[in-house]
């Protein structure tokens, strides 16, 4: 190969064939943290628990403290499950005040 025209490959290219390149971002080289996959099988803890939690209601509570214990600082896609489990926390503390005040009353 020409010198001239090896020099203007990118770093990519010069790889060798059935190797992986890891993609990163010259400006923000912190953007490659967040490409490993969520844990609880890809969906992330707070969606996991808002799934599990119609069959264990104590999983949305888990979630809850887990979300007012700024978990979700290590990895902001946690957030939204988190959050969504702190909401579904929340509906079912209001039901079971409901029921409770109707059977007492």
């Amino acid at each position: 190969m020409d010198p001239s025209i090896k020099q203007h490959l990118t770093e990519a290219v010069e790889q060798k064939i059935g190797e992986y390149a890891l993609i990163r971002d010259a400006e923000n080289p912190q953007l490659s943290i967040y490409d490993k996959p969520l844990p609880c099988f890809g969906c992330g803890i707070g969606w996991f628990s808002l799934l599990l939690g119609f069959v264990f209601p104590l999983m949305w509570f888990y979630a809850t403290i887990l979300y007012f214990g700024n978990y979700y600082h290590k990895d902001p896609r946690e957030r939204a499950g988190l959050a969504a489990s702190a909401i579904a926390a929340l509906i079912c503390t209001i039901a079971l005040i409901i029921t409770i005040a109707i059977l007492v009353f």
